[in-house]
């Protein structure tokens, strides 16, 4: 996929977290959630592929700002919806199980010492015994070895030294294995990858195949990188994900995701706000003229702002302006001003800004028209 075309034509843009977004002491690089932002104002569909399980994932979403749209977890056998309005920040859409009943048996008789952590999706973790902190995200329960082959799961992951060495003894079960270190493995169900999940929600998004750009650093990415259009490897990733990827950028270190998201925007005024940065964005990349459509949540600030564009006829939603949620509609006047995006205004007192109301959710809508509609 060439630069061009996904700065000016919708994508989906995948990127994994550990190594990518996120470095070895959990920062995420800074000007990274500024960048994705401005990768969403431009009507890109960004989501989270990550062999986290989704306890692991949801707080780092938060921290990116992605409360709102697609993620892959577990290696691909979980694939959600973001969504803040519901109770728990999430909607499952499709769960990919398997009976680990068969491999844990196989792996107990190559493996003495064998540490075993079982999903529980949105929680945590049923163990065999205590793992260290940090070794898996979210909570976690011991119980009995027994009780772990007894329902199915979305995610196993087996420790033990050297356990890498019997990968293919363990895929020989039927279900997919996945290297996390020499003394790590994580076992999901057959055929159960990113990729494969990935493609689901491209699907779903009606994004074409042409359209796809991933960017990751790990063996668990080599699915993924073969799906995507464009594939990036970060710098620090092992010689076999770098070999597989169609370039490589910096490391983790060195903020490398930042460049390929940056490639996905038009040049925008660096002086500008976040907001009318944005604002900028969605407005140089809708293939139509926009509107500006804003929510109010209980109170005055705005649960939702959205750019929305004029095609075939209709409007339809163009992008999300993430930093237009929890400010006034007087701010995004300024903002929209001075993103150089004029707007109609009455012509005596005040002359402001002339919203007009729309249907939507929400206790009240209003859209703002730019460039004089």
């Amino acid at each position: 996929m060439s630069t061009a075309t996904t700065t000016s034509t919708r994508a989906l843009v995948a990127l994994d977290i550990d190594g990518t977004l996120l470095d070895g002491e959990q920062r995420i690089p800074a000007g990274t959630v500024e960048a994705l932002d401005l990768v969403r104002a431009a009507g890109h569909e960004v989501v989270l592929a990550s062999g986290r399980s989704l306890a692991g994932l949801l707080p780092i979403a938060t921290r990116l700002g992605l409360t709102d749209g697609w993620a892959v977890c577990s290696n691909g056998a979980l694939i959600v919806r973001l969504d803040r309005s519901a109770p728990s920040g999430y909607v499952v859409v499709e769960t990919r199980t398997f009976d680990a009943a068969p491999v844990l048996r196989r792996a107990l008789d190559v493996a003495p010492g064998l540490r075993v952590a079982v999903e529980e999706v949105g929680w945590g973790w049923r163990t065999s015994s205590t793992f260290e902190p940090g070794e898996l995200n979210g909570q976690q329960k011991s119980v009995p070895l027994i009780d772990l082959m007894t329902q199915p799961a979305t995610r196993v992951a087996l420790t033990a030294p050297g356990i890498r060495r019997y990968t293919d003894a363990l895929r020989a079960a039927g279900v997919t294995v996945t290297p996390q270190g020499p003394d790590w493995l994580d076992l999901t169900a057959p055929r159960v990858n990113k990729a494969a999940a990935l493609d689901v929600i491209r699907t779903d998004l009606n994004i074409g195949a042409d359209r796809t750009v991933a960017v990751g650093d790990g063996v668990n990415d080599l699915e993924m990188f073969a799906w995507a259009a464009r594939s990036v490897a970060m710098g620090q990733a092992p010689a076999i994900v770098r070999s597989a990827a169609d370039q490589i950028t910096g490391s983790i270190d060195q903020a490398g995701v930042l460049p390929v998201l940056a490639s996905l925007v038009p040049v925008v005024d660096r002086a500008l706000s976040p907001l009318a940065g944005q604002i900028a964005t969605a407005e140089h990349t809708a293939p139509g003229p926009v509107v500006l459509r804003v929510w109010h949540g209980s109170g005055p600030d705005l649960a939702r702002c959205e750019a929305w564009t004029l095609q075939d006829g209709r409007w339809v939603c163009h992008a999300s302006i993430p930093s237009g949620v929890g400010v006034t509609m007087r701010a995004i006047e300024t903002a929209a001003l001075d993103a150089g995006m004029p707007y109609p205004r009455g012509d005596e007192g005040r002359r402001r800004a002339q919203w007009r109301s729309v249907a939507g959710d929400g206790p009240a809508g209003f859209e703002l028209p730019l460039s004089g509609l």
